[in-house]
């Protein structure tokens, strides 16, 4: 859990100092903005999805808070100093991230994880089947995970 709630903070501080750079300098950001933030948005669709099932209590909630907070400002100092050190730094967490989810899927595939069936935001935002189980979730948070590393990496 901990790695989505800092997941969709660069996506958020990338689109946001693109947009205000984009607005300063009269010129198009060439769909960088559009694309950052909708990685933002689907990095909250992650936490959202694992919040429902892991089910945080009020203290790992607050370490969210404090852990985003710090996470924040520090990716937004290191985004204003050097983007593209910013992007590849997200690449590498996005390769992590891939890690773990493999990681995950192993453990639900040999049974040490419980199967249990997807939540109905899940089944909603990925349109999966309403029979879906959370190897079917995991499996396609990897796949965007994927995604945003090659984005990161590529925009480095």
């Amino acid at each position: 859990m901990m790695l989505e709630t800092v997941a969709a903070v660069p996506g958020m501080v990338g689109g946001m100092l693109l947009h205000l750079k984009s607005l300063r300098k009269f010129q198009q950001s060439g769909g960088w903005i559009k694309a950052l933030l909708e990685e933002a948005e689907n990095e909250r669709m992650h936490l959202m999805t694992i919040v429902e099932l892991v089910k945080p209590k009020w203290y790992e909630r607050l370490l969210v808070l404090a852990v985003q907070g710090v996470f924040f400002n520090g990716f937004f100092v290191l985004y204003l100093s050097s983007p593209k050190l910013a992007h590849r730094f997200v690449g590498y967490l996005e390769e992590e991230a891939v890690f773990s989810y493999t990681e995950y899927l192993e453990s639900i595939e040999s049974g040490e994880t419980e199967n249990v069936p997807a939540p109905a935001i899940a089944i909603d935002y990925w349109r999966l089947p309403k029979d879906a189980r959370l190897k079917d979730v995991i499996t396609v948070i990897r796949a965007d995970e994927a995604h945003h590393r090659d984005i990161n990496h590529f925009a480095s």
